[in-house]
């Protein structure tokens, strides 16, 4: 049965990434997106978080992820980008008229995307930006006795060679601890991850991955397969995990869709609670202007997963400036309190919500 889906465009503001977390604690959840932030729980009025800087159709804001970094009950935003060359914080002020102060964390290289991920079990999830150019590291937020953050982050580095374009959690092992999946291998999660360099796997190469790669068991063995997005190509696949006899592992690719490019953000929720994830995805609207397909109509779109088989349903499709792909980072959550999780897609092209209705009757 389908899910139905009132889609409602937000804004013309060109951001790729957002969230959705209770920026004023009046006890409703609003949406970040770049400058601006909407307040809940219609998402109409709209105020100034701080100016960003933009490059050529890019804005400098590649992340929105909501983070109390200084402990004073107020959540924070955690950004970085391509361009800034820095991963930063901004300082919710407490005060719908005031303008964000943005705060560098560390210089890094140039960062395409920020995922997060408690890998350590604290309670706080740790900051892991994707650096193509440099080794892979994560930042973990320092926090006090009573657990409140201090404005300082521990940097772990992880591996010794670049990233490459691609990043994801994965339980690869089956042994309940969450591995980093990179484009050309991944790296396994040690005893204790703050001990140095984890062991890294070359085991296949993904291309312009997307980021994240999804770790699922797609076949049902009880292995954990991969689902990747070609970010800056046509295609999106799942690699399906192999043991060999003597306990090698092995990667067979599948094709999921071929029909659609830039295939950059993924992420598997039940939207219509039913027990089985869904995968979502989309196109992002000009992730580069010369990638193949990157003038393409847009798309965002979900599959039923069954059997190692993906079928696909379409969300919205059309021309920029009519449909919404998903941007960098989209956000899914129930803003509407149906119970069913809706979507935030950002994007060049503009902010769009999908309320999802639920399945069709």
């Amino acid at each position: 049965m389908a899910i139905s889906f009132k889609k409602r465009r937000l804004s013309e503001a060109p951001y790729e990434a957002c969230s959705a977390f209770d920026v004023n604690n009046d006890g409703i959840l609003d949406i970040v997106s770049g400058a601006y932030w909407y307040e809940g729980p219609d998402f109409v009025k709209q105020h100034k978080i701080c100016d960003i800087a933009s490059y050529a159709h890019y804005q400098d804001d590649f992340s929105d992820f909501p983070m109390d970094v200084d402990g004073d009950g107020r959540m924070d935003i955690i950004t970085g980008s391509w361009w800034s060359e820095a991963l930063c914080w901004r300082k919710n002020p407490g005060d719908s008229s005031s303008e964000w102060e943005t705060f560098v964390i560390e210089p890094t290289s140039n960062i395409e995307t920020i995922r997060y991920l408690d890998i350590d079990g604290c309670g706080v999830p740790e900051i892991f930006p994707n650096t193509p150019g440099a080794p892979q590291a994560f930042y973990k937020l320092i926090c006090d006795e009573h657990g409140k953050g201090t404005g300082q982050f521990r940097k772990m580095v992880i591996s010794d060679g670049g990233s490459g374009h691609g990043l994801g959690f994965a339980d690869i092992t089956g042994n309940g601890k969450m591995d980093i999946v990179l484009t050309d291998g991944w790296l396994e999660h040690p005893e204790d991850p703050f001990s140095g360099l984890w062991t890294f796997h070359p085991e296949f190469s993904l291309g312009s991955a997307s980021v994240p790669i999804l770790g699922h068991d797609v076949s049902g063995n009880g292995l954990c397969d991969l689902i990747v997005g070609q970010a800056h190509d046509y295609g999106l696949h799942w690699y399906e995990q192999i043991r060999n006899e003597d306990g090698s592992r092995s990667w067979i690719r599948h094709e999921i869709d071929m029909t659609a490019s830039q295939y950059h953000d993924l992420m598997l929720v039940d939207l219509d609670l039913d027990g089985e994830l869904e995968l979502v995805t989309g196109k992002r609207y000009l992730a580069h202007d010369n990638d193949p397909g990157f003038d393409d109509p847009l798309g965002l779109y979900y599959f039923k997963i069954k059997n190692g088989q993906f079928e696909k349903h379409v969300i919205d499709y059309g021309p920029a400036g009519e449909a919404s792909g998903n941007g960098i980072y989209m956000w899914i959550q129930d803003l509407t309190g149906n119970g069913y999780p809706d979507i935030v897609a950002p994007g060049t092209e503009g902010l769009y919500l999908f309320e999802n209705l639920g399945p069709e009757e």
